[in-house]
């Protein structure tokens, strides 16, 4: 190998304060874990001999802790973009200690190509392997990766050992002409191979290589469906399978799309329990195990996907079982798995979770009580405003039923109701489509509300008639349930007169 090999700490000491780094990954799938680490440590350093370091860092979505985590606790992060999901990270941003700026994830590397923050310093990508001319295999998954390596003046590789060879083939490695330029974007299904399985590199960019042995895949298994999860992915499915009874979805099916979590994974189970939904493909951001249990056993077809997000159980079940899913599973870059024009092109049905969704088809997706950021928008906006069928998912009540997630106005708007077709809770399913926001807000209540919350959205309602218009929106107690939180706790010990005096 003609790259220097280096210790981490070694790396580390090529960053300096003030520099931009862009670091491989999409979600904490192949995001790298050493080399950050090792420059929280320098920060440290610097710190107590008095001296200012920080960094700015771009990733494709969220990363892990040795990256986010780390690096927050050390001080270490100036701005942070385009997502995270590190409760370290979330508490200094909500502080304001990190300068953190919510993206649309399919738009970060094309933003950074635009030249719209400035040049990238130094890129820490990880790898299966890398040759003398630059050519690599990647890890886990592909985030903002092939971007990274074409913009950064400089990278630091981490060569993972763990990451078997049997990942050769899985990547689909595709970076876009910029305008005025682009052409359009060769997919028009969800197996659909456009670019190459290898990414590349200017060897004379590499500063060296770290040779590392780290797991892959989550630590801790995800949350078992419960049985508010289950009603949900219930609904969902009926929905769905409703949609083809009554002609407005091909009885072929169409790609899905599903978010991060529980409720996903619930989802997904109640599509693989169905005997009326048939094989399906998926255009995704991310996989995860419940994803793994469809491809192993034919419901899902195919899955395009930009990570890999399984737990080490079913990752090491995935590349144990390799020979058969090799051809199931492609992995692409953000700006192509999250693309606004082959999600249209192709139909994708998308599904996200919400914090909160109001009367009129509002969704908050990453602020909770509009000031408090959870985790970010992530790939929602990409899916939601492009999908053939979009869908929000929520729980109808949280806290021991003191939070409605049906409420009188968002206290934070990621996606307005243009956007928005169906919002499904454990109560049911409210269908925004065809209906004036009066006709929505009263669905709503009735489909989607958990019962106890149902009387007071009414009033809500009697109260807004007064004032008239087409959106029935009165401002002095549009928040009126997130102001009876704030004071007492409860939402349900709202007061709309206390607002009205």
């Amino acid at each position: 190998m003609i790259y220097p090999i280096l210790t981490a700490e070694e790396a580390a000491e090529f960053v300096e304060n003030g520099y931009t780094i862009g670091v491989s990954g999409f979600t904490a799938a192949g995001s790298p874990k050493k080399v950050p680490a090792a420059i929280a440590a320098k920060a440290r350093r610097e710190h107590e001999a008095g001296r200012e370091f920080k960094i700015n860092l771009f990733s494709g979505a969220s990363t892990n802790d040795p990256t986010d985590g780390e690096l927050s606790r050390a001080q270490a992060l100036n701005f942070r973009a385009p997502y995270q999901s590190q409760p370290e990270l979330r508490k200094h941003a909500n502080a304001g200690e990190v300068h953190y700026n919510d993206r649309h994830l399919s738009e970060i590397a094309q933003e950074f190509r635009y030249g719209f923050y400035g040049k990238m310093n130094i890129a820490i990508v990880e790898v299966q392997s890398i040759d003398d001319e630059g050519n690599m295999v990647l890890g886990t998954s592909v985030g903002c990766t092939p971007t990274w390596l074409q913009v950064a003046d400089r990278v630091i590789i981490e060569l993972n050992e763990q990451i078997p060879e049997s990942i050769h083939g899985l990547h689909d490695i595709y970076v876009p002409l910029d305008p005025p330029a682009r052409r359009e974007i060769p997919i028009y299904a969800a197996h659909d191979r456009a670019g190459s399985p290898i990414a590349h590199v200017d060897p004379r960019k590499v500063i060296g290589v770290v040779r590392t042995s780290m797991p892959l895949g989550k630590e801790e298994a995800f949350t078992p469906v419960d049985e508010t999860t289950r009603r949900i992915g219930e609904n969902v499915c009926a929905f769905l399978i409703n949609e083809m009874k009554q002609g407005r979805m091909p009885k072929s099916f169409l790609p899905i799309q599903s978010g991060v979590g529980n409720i996903a994974n619930a989802v997904l189970d109640a599509l693989e329990s169905s005997n009326e939904i048939p094989p399906f493909e998926m255009y995704t951001e991310v996989v995860q195990d419940s994803v793994l249990k469809l491809l192993e056993s034919g419901h899902c077809k195919f899955a395009s996907t930009c990570s890999m997000t399984f737990s080490h159980d079913a990752m090491m079940e995935f590349f144990a079982n390799v020979d058969k899913l090799h051809d199931k599973l492609l992995m692409r870059p953000a700006e192509i798995s999250n693309n606004p024009e082959v999600i249209r092109r192709i139909g994708v049905i998308s599904m996200n979770t919400a914090i909160e969704a109001d009367l009129f088809g509002n969704i908050n997706s990453s602020h909770v009580g509009g000031t408090r950021l959870m985790n970010g928008i992530g790939g929602s906006g990409d899916f939601t405003r492009n999908a053939y069928t979009s869908i929000f998912m929520c729980p109808s009540i949280k806290k021991d039923d003191c939070i409605s997630t049906i409420v009188p106005m968002v206290a934070h708007v990621d996606h307005t109701v243009h956007s928005v077709d169906i919002i499904v809770t454990d109560q049911g399913v409210a269908d925004l489509r065809f209906k004036d926001p009066v006709q929505c807000a009263h669905e709503i209540i009735e489909k989607a509300a958990h019962p106890v919350y149902r009387p007071l959205l009414r009033e809500y309602l009697r109260l807004c008639e007064k004032k008239g218009g087409h959106v029935l929106m009165n401002p002095n107690i549009a928040l009126a349930f997130h102001s009876a939180l704030l004071s007492d706790g409860d939402m349900r010990k709202v007061d709309f007169a206390k607002f009205m005096a």
